[in-house]
């Protein structure tokens, strides 16, 4: 990993200094710092820096790509499928808090983005299976963090759970548009 990292959007920037405060014990999405270069914006947290290209960014609006384009050099797998669990999970609490508040569209928007955001951390994952690989090498995993789940939990890192759990989380997005605006274009 370098040691001034390049994200390939700025959500995966964030993600990646959430992920290393985390480490730490802290939230960096509170604390971190934005500034502007010619070329890139750089992120800074607690003396951890990356950066984002604004062509990198760009490209990631344009395709809609919420993490960007390509295979993550900052994220590894065993985080991705970290993330995408603890998004599903909120998640799943916050969807059933807004059936008692079913009016409230910041809640909504919350909810939709956080079944968006599982989808999309799994499908990250799903990039570090190796061409007709059943599962995600161990050693995908450069992180203590993303070694540590990949260790503990193998069965998770299969092309099949993968999958499978891409499948869901869209489903569930899918499902709550369908039942709470029905009208509405998804």
């Amino acid at each position: 990993m370098p040691e001034l990292g390049l994200a390939r959007s700025l959500a995966e920037g964030y993600l990646y200094l959430d992920l290393a405060a985390q480490e730490a014990g802290g939230n960096a999405v509170e604390r971190a710092t934005l500034s502007e270069g010619e070329k890139t914006w750089t992120l800074r947290l607690d003396g951890v820096e990356v950066e984002v290209s604004y062509e990198g960014e760009a490209t990631a609006r344009l395709d809609e790509l919420t993490f960007g384009e390509g295979r993550s050099e900052l994220i590894d797998p065993g985080q991705w499928v970290f993330v995408a669990g603890t998004y599903a999970r909120r998640t799943l609490s916050e969807s059933l808090a807004f059936t008692a508040n079913s009016d409230d569209d910041e809640m909504f928007e919350n909810v939709a983005a956080g079944w968006e955001f599982a989808a999309d951390a799994i499908a990250e994952a799903l990039k570090f299976l190796p061409p007709g690989a059943d599962a995600v090498p161990a050693e995908a995993c450069w992180t203590p963090m993303g070694r540590a789940l990949h260790e503990a939990n193998p069965e998770r890192f299969t092309r099949e759970r993968l999958e499978s759990d891409l499948l869901f989380y869209r489903q569930n997005l899918e499902d709550f548009w369908q039942l709470h605006r029905p009208d509405a274009e998804f």
